[in-house]
């Protein structure tokens, strides 16, 4: 089971529905996802919510002025059964810069773009434009 890919489906399918928030379980690599949605304007806001047995993350999603939603497209890069890995200088770009790329790394997730500045390369793991 890949749960940043049922991640990702929350979010995608939240904008979608055109819904104001979504829940979801917690985890580490989900925090630091939707951290680094919330820095690159993906998402509006987002808190986590102390439950049993696992805390919850309610990620408020973003929405421009004529009910347009801040993601078009997420796509899962990475999968269980086929890891993608990349080098700095080989991370890919998405729609030439207008979205992002999240990568794994030795120092946590983060943008291909700022991989690129730390001349770090890692498992590819979704580009959200």
């Amino acid at each position: 089971m890949d749960t940043t890919a049922d991640f990702l489906t929350i979010i995608r399918n939240g904008y979608l529905a055109k819904k104001d928030s979504v829940i979801t379980d917690s985890s580490k690599i989900r925090e630091q996802l939707v951290k680094i949605l919330k820095s690159e304007a993906f998402i509006e806001d987002y808190s986590i919510e102390e439950a049993k047995p696992t805390n919850k993350i309610i990620i408020t999603l973003r929405y421009f002025e004529k009910g347009m939603s801040a993601v078009t497209g997420i796509k899962k890069i990475s999968k269980p059964s086929v890891r993608i890995y990349a080098g700095f200088g080989k991370i890919p770009q998405v729609l030439s810069g207008a979205g992002t790329t999240i990568i794994s790394t030795s120092s946590g997730l983060m943008t291909g773009k700022t991989a690129r500045e730390k001349h770090l390369g890692g498992e590819v793991i979704c580009q959200i434009w």
